[in-house]
């Protein structure tokens, strides 16, 4: 638990209320937020490298910053079916599921499948996170054999999804 109070207070530290305020402009809900560029939440996901374990204590945390740095620092080689569903069941924003398909989900053995279920979902943020994994796999793992399936997705952008 120290380590989640040292890490929230690094994200506390780098916070910038203009930048909260402004996070609604581009339909982000900034209710669980606290106004940490992405850059800063890069650069400190750098320095913590992979800890698995602190990524799951962060988004226990709900903070929106916090979700998405443990995006960057859990381990896909420990990331199962249930957490992927788990964490797509608690999206609220399109940035938090783009940022974590992004950086963690694509990197798991059950993004192809997850993705083919997740985008015939009725909620929102799961549907749309089936749709992001296919383009963030198309664009990441250049040497799957079924990857020119995918490749379509990936020139529209996450960010056309909606």
């Amino acid at each position: 638990m120290d380590d989640v109070l040292f890490v929230l207070e690094q994200l506390k530290e780098k916070a910038d209320a203009a930048y909260l305020k402004g996070m609604a402009r581009f339909g982000i809900d900034n209710s669980r937020a606290l106004g940490v560029k992405l850059p800063e939440i890069r650069k400190l996901a750098k320095i913590i490298k992979k800890d698995h374990e602190l990524a799951l204590a962060l988004w226990d945390t709900q903070i929106h910053e916090a979700r998405m740095l443990a995006s960057m620092i859990a381990d896909p080689k420990q990331v199962t079916p249930e957490l992927m569903d788990s964490w797509t069941g608690d999206f609220y924003s399109w940035d938090i599921c783009d940022q974590v398909c992004g950086n963690l989900f694509d990197r798991t053995p059950f993004a192809i499948d997850k993705a083919v279920e997740y985008s015939s979902h009725e909620q929102e943020f799961v549907k749309r996170a089936g749709f992001v994994l296919m383009a963030e796999y198309a664009v990441h793992n250049k040497t799957a054999p079924d990857r020119n399936i995918y490749k379509p997705v990936s020139y529209y952008g996450a960010g056309s999804l909606g």
